[in-house]
């Protein structure tokens, strides 16, 4: 196990060898209050967009379920007549200059995993930038009226209107504790200043505010080497299987593939991790399954009996109605 995933299992197990870092967690938790209050007093400014802007988020390290729920406002605002475009920080990416809108040309080295994922889910503008608000005005300008920062919660420099943070049913709040000596970002009472907080799967652990449901449903199973889509029964590859994921949370990913009847030998990476033909290679002689974050990092090299699992989110009818009033209520 890597470094990074015993200290995830640990922050999210109560591990009593993360004790001595408590000191580090309340450091870190003044820090981002002090910081917050700075924009609340005006010390620091932020941008506000002349459109709405929805910022996805979360408040603790590793997956969440965010992308899906981002790819899900882009095809709802749409289906409801709004423009949407999607602004990322792309990490994992590197581009020449900023802000970059990811197009079919865009590579995965420039944008990130997430970002080209989006783009290619959703087919709406997708925007680059570390710089959230520049990346917003981007979009503003190519014609968006409606802006959602994927990932944004932290970024206070962009000025928001709705904040939905979302939360691993499975893993909760973890330990409770901020970095480093949990796996927060901000402290749990954070969550009662938000608008919505969705859990993602079964909910294991009790929280102090009103949650809404989220369930991330498979929809399909996608050859690499072709894009050809098939349903999820019967599988459309025989044998054991060997499953690949480089995700914040890959056991959630494997216990899917295991609920569709897959069996195998499960690979956990690290999240984001780049995937190269050498780090594949032992892995030819079996169907090797993915999520789509990981298939558009590998789809110029991946085994030709490579396989995405295509999820979606679901969110219920009251969460929609919520959300087209507080919309109404901005406009």
């Amino acid at each position: 196990m890597s470094v990074t995933n015993r200290w995830l299992a640990g922050a999210y197990g109560g591990s009593r060898w993360l004790w001595p870092l408590r000191p580090l967690g309340w450091l870190y938790e003044w820090f981002m209050q002090r910081r917050s209050t700075q924009f609340q007093t005006g010390k620091r400014r932020a941008w506000r967009a002349p459109v709405p802007v929805i910022v996805v988020g979360n408040i603790t390290l590793g997956g969440t379920g965010k992308s899906p729920l981002v790819a899900w406002l882009g095809h709802w605002l749409a289906a409801q007549g709004w423009s949407p475009g999607i602004v990322t920080r792309g990490y994992g990416g590197h581009a020449a200059g900023y802000p970059l809108p990811v197009t079919n040309t865009t590579t995965v080295a420039e944008s990130g995993d997430e970002p080209l994922m989006l783009a290619q889910q959703t087919g709406l503008p997708v925007m680059v930038d570390p710089q959230r608000a520049r990346g917003a005005r981007a979009l503003v300008e190519a014609g968006c009226d409606i802006i959602i920062s994927d990932d944004g919660l932290q970024h206070l420099a962009l000025a928001r209107d709705i904040e939905l943070v979302v939360i691993d049913g499975a893993r909760g709040l973890g330990n409770g504790r901020c970095l480093p000596a949990g796996p927060l970002r901000e402290p749990p009472s954070r969550l009662r200043h938000v608008d919505a907080v969705i859990v993602n799967g079964e909910q294991a652990q009790t929280l102090s505010v009103d949650t809404v449901a989220m369930r991330l449903v498979p929809q399909q199973w996608r050859r690499l080497r072709d894009g050809k889509r098939f349903p999820l029964a019967p599988l459309p590859f025989s044998g054991p299987v060997n499953g690949l994921a480089a995700i914040g949370n890959p056991q959630r990913f494997f216990a899917t593939l295991a609920s569709l009847g897959v069996e195998g030998q499960w690979h956990p990476l690290a999240d984001h991790q780049p995937l190269t033909e050498s780090l594949l290679a032992p892995w030819r002689g079996r169907p090797l399954v993915m999520t789509a974050k990981d298939a558009v990092k590998c789809q110029a090299f991946a085994p030709p009996d490579s396989w995405a699992l295509d999820v979606e989110a679901s969110l219920p009818p009251d969460f929609e109605h919520w959300l087209a009033g507080k919309l109404s209520a901005l406009t």
